[in-house]
């Protein structure tokens, strides 16, 4: 056994769990539309490997790009690998193909929620996101939050160093 054979990866876990929120909102809109003044910023990594956009965005936004989920855009499908959009660029639709693992900011500023995340290098498995799924009826939407404000959540401080 090696030294991280011994450590629960709680970091991971956390991240997983995470990144299965930013799926299943995206799902609740597939299925429900956004309702409200919900919309997503979706901040993602374009030379992240399995990153499809064209040639001329991944030129313009090298590095990160930022795309935002409100009034227009179509063919919105997310699993457990990817997020794939269509958005129109001056307007010309495009389609977009982003892993799941390439987000690295997901945020709804309609109610002050966000999450950072850092690229993960393995696949997540479906087994991994399924993990921490709610199997209980679907709540009404409000997440109990009342009033209050939303942060930035940034796991590094939970990383081994």
């Amino acid at each position: 056994m090696t030294d991280d054979d011994d450590i629960l990866r709680y970091d991971r876990m956390v991240e997983t769990a995470l990144r299965g929120v930013v799926r299943k909102s995206i799902e609740e809109v597939m299925q429900h539309g956004l309702n409200g003044d919900h919309h997503f910023y979706i901040t993602f990594l374009t030379d992240y490997p399995g990153v499809d956009i064209p040639d001329y965005l991944h030129e313009r936004y090298p590095g990160e790009m930022t795309i935002v989920l409100q009034y227009q855009f179509s063919d919105l499908s997310v699993d457990n690998e990817f997020l794939r959009v269509t958005l129109s660029f001056n307007s010309v639709p495009e389609r977009l193909v982003v892993p799941m693992n390439a987000i690295s900011i997901f945020a709804d500023p309609s109610v002050n929620f966000a999450l950072q995340f850092q690229p993960m290098g393995d696949e997540l498995t479906e087994a991994d996101l399924d993990a921490f799924d709610d199997d209980g009826p679907d709540d009404d939407g409000t997440g109990g939050g009342g009033d209050k404000t939303g942060e930035v959540v940034s796991l590094d401080k939970f990383r081994k160093k």
